[in-house]
């Protein structure tokens, strides 16, 4: 009785004869806080870096407790955010993800192993000379292993049987075949260059994300700072507020004494009582604002613990505003156009462009292969046999050239032309960015030397009002001056106070900006991250 035993051992035999037939793949595969000024104790420097002597330290991340409130200098607050803050953490996958589709197109020049088992039965009946029944069992076993490698070569080696079991014959007949065929590419698809295209453009799209994850992170810091430094105004404005608010009440409380011993007209008491509710209505929104402030810290910085809502922040910020010598304008534009991460993202595009054009003009090309076929087979009544008999006479060889090009050929030369013309439009769009990257480095500088004056300017503003301030007041305690001049006098010098303030402020705010723009923020806070090298704005074709 015929049974699949006598199949199955010859076939787990061709199983383990063909994998040592496995090639190699030849493509192999992180002091305290002053009342005027606001400044960073850690930015003050006395000789602050030149843009093209930016050099990054390693940074050491602060140690935050879990409870209590956080203590914290403005370059702790962006060790904090870099490290907890959930936004970065979310955007720090993306290069790994981008990695797997590397590893996908790296996976195509990767060994296949293929392994088949079939068995037929078929009947047969024959009546020209007579009536004739036979069965015939066939049992196939085989396995294989393919590969494609980067010069566009196909090579396949394959072990199979073929046993052949009929009732008219008393033996069955097993041949075994070991064969190699290689097919390789002459015009189209020939070559590493356009066979690698996919895993280069993979892998330029890997350096993209981390482009994208370096501009994400410059503008996080950006705005870690400038959350710091809101929080900073916010909590000064509230004190000058306050100690304004303890004048009009002091200037109120005289105004009724007076008004009681009957040296000053009831009438004057309007105009003080206005401006109390006017500052306590001010000391309302600043506390607001303080508030709001505080939250947005916290979310950027996102510190451990469990009660992030209600952790209270104290800054440490020094007392001086450091004299900081800008470059020339020129010098900040030339490193924007050189280290921006928008710009070296474009110009990895604008090689992606290169890369697909090279596939597309071999893609233009007719396809015509070279192949070869090489085989040899034993036969014999048993499976032991047909393997004994392969060293034998009985071989086959086959070889010839295929061809093929389709008329008019539209579809290749539509792609080729819409990859040139996405070429052509990538390197308008890299002028075009790199124009406004410039205007927008410019624009800052601008804004640097304006609020730097401001600084000075809005300084002696102020202490024209405190004096203008101390005449009017000295004015009404003569009888020389009204309520309504004091009130309007000590309004001035809460605004001029604040806009004080407010310049200092505007001047460090606008100092991020500048060195955000110009892509040097990283650099100059000691942040070392992915995508600090500059890249050519195209490839070199190779041949």
């Amino acid at each position: 009785m015929r049974t699949f035993q006598g199949f199955l051992k010859p076939t787990i035999i061709l199983l383990t004869l063909g994998f040592f037939l496995l090639p190699v793949s030849c493509v192999s595969s992180k002091p305290g806080k002053t009342i005027e000024n606001l400044v960073s104790k850690d930015f003050a420097a006395d000789d602050p870096p030149k843009v093209s002597e930016i050099r990054p330290e390693i940074p050491e991340i602060p140690n935050i407790p879990e409870k209590g409130p956080i203590e914290i200098t403005v370059r702790n607050a962006i060790l904090i955010a870099l490290e907890n803050n959930r936004s970065l953490v979310v955007e720090q996958f993306n290069p790994a993800i981008q990695q797997t589709f590397e590893d996908q197109e790296q996976a195509v020049f990767d060994p296949v192993t293929g392994a088949e088992i079939s068995a037929g039965r078929e009947e047969q009946h024959r009546t020209a000379s007579g009536s004739v029944t036979s069965e015939v069992d066939t049992y196939l076993g085989g396995i294989s292993l393919e590969q494609l490698f980067p010069a566009g070569t196909f090579v396949e080696a394959e072990a199979t049987n073929r046993t052949t079991e009929s009732s008219l014959y008393e033996n069955p007949l097993s041949s075994t075949r070991l064969g190699l065929s290689v097919t390789q590419p002459l015009l189209r698809g020939y070559g590493r260059d356009v066979n690698l295209v996919r895993l280069r453009q993979a892998r330029l799209e890997t350096d993209i994300t981390r482009y994208e994850l370096r501009g994400f992170s410059e503008s996080l810091l950006a705005r870690v700072e400038t959350a710091y430094w809101d929080y900073a105004l916010a909590q000064r404005q509230i004190e000058i507020v306050e100690e304004s608010l303890k004048v009009v009440n002091q200037q109120l409380s005289e105004t009724q004494e007076m008004i009681l011993i009957g040296t000053m007209a009831e009438a004057e008491l309007a105009a003080v009582q206005a401006e109390v509710a006017a500052q306590e209505q001010d000391l309302i929104n600043t506390q607001s604002k303080l508030a709001s402030s505080r939250l947005q810290l916290l979310r950027l910085l996102n510190p451990p613990g469990n009660n992030l809502w209600d952790r209270d922040i104290k800054l440490i910020y020094q007392s001086t505003i450091p004299d900081i010598l800008l470059d020339k304008v020129t010098d900040h534009v030339a490193i924007s156009l050189s280290i921006r991460p928008e710009i070296n993202q474009t110009k990895l595009s604008i090689q992606q462009d290169d890369l697909e054009i090279i596939r597309t003009k071999n893609g233009l090309l007719p396809k015509m292969d070279l192949f070869i076929s090489l085989g040899k087979t034993g036969y014999a009544d048993s499976f032991s046999g047909s393997v004994s008999d392969i060293t034998g006479d009985s071989y086959d060889v086959e070889g010839g050239i295929r061809f093929e090009y389709p008329l008019k050929n539209r579809d290749a030369n539509a792609r080729h032309r819409r990859a040139v013309l996405s070429r052509e439009q990538a390197e308008k769009a890299l002028d075009n960015l790199s124009q406004l990257v410039e205007l927008d480095v410019r624009a800052a500088y601008i804004e640097v030397n304006r609020a730097k004056k401001q600084i000075a300017a809005s300084s002696a503003t102020r202490k024209f009002q405190e004096e203008k301030h101390r005449i009017e007041t000295e004015k009404f305690r003569v009888g020389r001056s009204t309520n309504f001049l004091v009130a309007q006098a000590q309004r001035d010098l809460l605004v001029a106070k604040i806009s004080e303030v407010n310049a200092v402020v505007d001047y460090l705010k606008s100092l991020i900006n500048l060195y955000r723009l110009d892509g040097s923020l990283l650099e100059r806070r000691g942040i070392l991250a992915p995508g600090n090298e500059p890249v050519k704005s195209s490839i070199k074709p190779q041949s």
